[in-house]
């Protein structure tokens, strides 16, 4: 039996926010940080705005559904190519949900939902470029990921 294969990520998520007095209090130390790679710029972060974080920055739930849009998106262009569908246009427009448990202490992503706006060369590709997002969830390595429901609703146009 042949061995899988793997591939590897490496990150460096470095804490830039110690105001002063580091963490002696929750109030005291800002969540700001950078998510960092090799020869890539940085991409500056931190917590929600709910959970005192900046709102300028990008927070690491917003990231998980960046994450779950672009694998999508990836695996929606491939099929499209390997299967004579020309996407000369794609936007999504992502929800994630995050559902905080009864005491408030904790949550977790419950639902996303991926828009994708999707132009085709030609009208007689729509119903095709329609059904390929229905087979993208078994494909897709962050949608195999993860453990909550990832919805559709694309709109496909002829340009």
């Amino acid at each position: 039996m042949p061995m899988a294969a793997t591939h590897t990520y490496d990150v460096t998520v470095e804490w830039t926010g110690d105001l002063g007095s580091g963490t002696d209090g929750y109030k005291s130390f800002s969540r700001a940080h950078e998510v960092l790679g090799d020869g890539k710029p940085p991409i500056a972060a931190s917590s929600d705005p709910a959970f005192r974080g900046d709102a300028t920055r990008w927070n690491p739930e917003e990231l998980l559904v960046a994450s779950v849009s672009q694998c999508h998106m990836l695996w929606y262009l491939h099929l499209c190519a390997t299967n004579g569908v020309v996407v000369t246009d794609y936007a999504d427009h992502a929800h994630g949900v995050m559902t905080m448990d009864e005491s408030g202490g904790g949550g977790q992503i419950t639902a996303v939902t991926l828009r994708p706006e999707v132009t085709v060369a030609e009208a007689s590709m729509t119903e095709k470029a329609l059904s390929l997002h229905d087979d993208i969830n078994a494909v897709c390595f962050i949608a195999r990921s993860v453990n909550f429901p990832i919805t559709h609703v694309p709109v496909i146009r002829a340009g």
